[in-house]
């Protein structure tokens, strides 16, 4: 794109005039630059009175906008170096998310998010544990992010390995995390590891099961929460069409 200054050599002086009239309006509008849950305000990162004034469930809502935009192969107009640089004094991130490692499911893309928008724990099978617990609890109470949302996948390797009982080192550990899913699974048919529709099935089980986990293993979230001042809540994403489906 063409700096400002050029744009009178191509176009002319009346050329100029429409050029920053547009981006006059752009930026009224919040079409330049800022994170996914920027407003009319127009901001390079997300600012503290913006998460403020939102509520978890407008929070929600615009990282499902989010998405529906990278369904259609869009994305937010941002600049991630002036987000850095706007960023570096302060965040003021809107959600934890508790997402999977797997690289196709990378929540900050998929959910067309800035630089300090969220924060994103993230581990094989989307489980949580201690340290994982203290990350979300620093990042809510502390940090003032409204939202926990914990974000499992289709096709996931982790929920696979659990299903078939695989060992390897540390790894046998974390997978026993996820067999309660395993058992916790209604499912009609076959209940292997080459299944998908069981394993995604699982899938799905698991960030239930790990939402409720989160609720009773951290006394600190469930009182946020009773308090309204935060939402858990879980969601899927879909390897093969790029939807994430976020429950209730």
């Amino acid at each position: 794109m063409c700096d400002i200054d050029e744009y009178p050599r191509h176009y002319g002086g009346s050329g100029r005039r429409n050029f920053l009239k547009l981006a006059s309006t752009a930026t009224v509008l919040g079409l330049v630059g800022g994170g996914l849950f920027s407003g009319p305000t127009h901001a390079d990162a997300l600012t503290k009175a913006q998460r403020d004034s939102m509520t978890p469930e407008q929070i929600i809502e615009a990282m499902k906008r989010g998405n529906a935009r990278f369904q259609r192969g869009e994305r937010k107009p941002r600049n991630y170096l002036n987000e850095q640089r706007a960023s570096a004094s302060g965040q003021y991130p809107a959600a934890v998310l508790l997402s999977c490692i797997d690289s196709r499911a990378p929540a900050e893309v998929i959910m067309d998010l800035g630089i300090g928008d969220i924060f994103n724990c993230r581990v094989a099978g989307n489980v949580e544990n201690n340290d994982i617990l203290g990350s979300m609890e620093f990042a809510c109470k502390l940090a003032g992010a409204k939202v926990v949302l914990v974000m499992g996948h289709t096709k996931c390797g982790a929920v696979k390995g659990a299903i078939a009982n695989a060992e390897l080192g540390n790894l046998t550990g974390l997978l026993a995390r996820i067999k309660p899913a395993v058992e916790a699974t209604t499912y009609t048919g076959d209940r292997s590891a080459t299944n998908y529709d069981f394993v995604d099935a699982v899938a799905r089980k698991n960030v239930e099961l790990t939402v409720a986990d989160i609720r009773r293993d951290s006394p600190v979230l469930a009182e946020l929460e009773t308090q309204s001042r935060i939402k858990i809540t879980g969601a899927m994403y879909n390897i093969g069409t790029g939807a994430v489906e976020f429950f209730g």
